[in-house]
């Protein structure tokens, strides 16, 4: 199995996320060992954001690695753990809020795709771009 870079590579609509990954210099962080629980968001979710948005975080490299450490969970939650929970801290410190009540939605994204193995951890594929308050 891939592990979570390599596995979101392979998926092919995650090459913001992981282009954003590579300019923060997170790549070795999450080739680790782990494991990981990701919260991935797409190019789709990536180009919701307001125009611009992409450009000046991978130019503001410190706001970018606060962005996506906050979609990383230390440990593997799989989407079977996730609904039990009310809210989750993230490596960057700050808690996303889970609701399970009419799906899954982290903060204001929706769960697509939960469950996608990688052999450091899970990734749940999700609509929206998490941002820390």
């Amino acid at each position: 199995m891939a592990d979570i870079v390599d596995t979101a590579v392979n998926a092919g609509s995650f090459n913001t996320l992981v282009a954003a990954v590579k300019a923060a210099g997170l790549v070795d962080t999450l080739k680790g060992a782990g494991p990981f629980t990701v919260f991935a968001p797409t190019d789709e979710a990536f180009s919701k954001l307001p125009e611009g948005t992409v450009d000046a975080l991978l130019k503001d490299i410190p706001k970018l690695k606060q962005i996506l450490t906050y979609h990383v969970v230390s440990g593997k939650v799989l989407a079977a753990d996730v609904v039990k929970l009310k809210s989750a801290t993230t490596v960057q410190g700050s808690d996303v809020k889970i609701d399970a009540s009419n799906g899954v939605k982290i903060n204001d994204a929706t769960v697509a795709t939960p469950d996608v193995a990688a052999d450091n951890g899970v990734i749940h594929v999700i609509d929206t771009v998490l941002i820390p308050a």
